[in-house]
């Protein structure tokens, strides 16, 4: 097992030779050629901001993703939805999703918080150049609509990389979650990569499947 420190050539090494929990690689930048790179080939950057200086690689071999025509929806849950306390959109506020991902439960106060400056600056231009999208999650208010919740991430042809997700309101991130599933269906989308697991994601059709499995259901896309 290794970690590789890259350099200003765009390059990935080889997934199989890095850490038990996917680690792989530190260095390089988050460029939006790097980025793509890596989505493409299934790295992502994961490094608490405050503690490191250049951007740590992960490329987990079981890969934790939910095929948007397996998301569990729960019965109360449908019954919420039905119930219409929410509005979703998509691609409105991106800037407004990421900084409440940020943020959301003083996340950037925690000692290992990952979505820092750097992060928000390489995301916002991907999703400029049209490689990010979010979906909002808004609840009517006499002043106006609120965002009280939502997720973004890198879009790819038929897959999408979830980054991160934000409620300010009950169910707010779930719903995001549907929403996404339901839309990317609908336009032939086929993997959401859910990077780690979490009982909320599982709970929803979260499952692993190794990553050569992975890797080619990306590359078909």
């Amino acid at each position: 097992m290794a970690v590789f420190q890259l350099d200003k050539d765009l390059w990935f090494p080889d997934p199989t030779l890095g850490e038990e929990d996917g680690l792989i690689a530190v260095g390089g930048d988050l460029s939006v050629d790097r980025l793509l790179l890596a989505y493409s080939n299934g790295f992502f950057p994961w490094y608490s901001f405050r503690h490191r200086k250049e951007p740590w690689w992960y490329c987990p071999l079981q890969r934790f993703v939910i095929f948007p025509k397996e998301i569990h929806v729960s019965h109360s849950m449908q019954q919420f939805i039905n119930q219409n306390h929410y509005t979703c959109t998509i691609n409105k506020d991106f800037e407004g999703v990421i900084h409440g991902c940020a943020t959301a439960q003083n996340r950037d106060a925690e000692e290992g918080a990952w979505l820092g400056p750097a992060i928000i600056k390489a995301y916002t231009e991907l999703h400029r150049q049209g490689f990010a999208a979010s979906v909002e999650v808004w609840e009517k208010q006499a002043d106006g609509d609120r965002l009280v919740g939502g997720l973004y991430g890198v879009n790819l042809g038929s897959s999408f990389f979830g980054e991160s997700m934000f409620s300010l309101a009950p169910n707010a991130s779930k719903q995001a979650l549907i929403h996404l599933a339901r839309m990317f269906e609908i336009l032939g989308g086929r993997l959401i990569d859910c990077q780690f697991e979490t009982p909320h994601l599982r709970s929803m059709g979260g499952r692993y499947i190794p990553y050569k499995e992975y890797i080619a259901l990306i590359r078909q896309s």
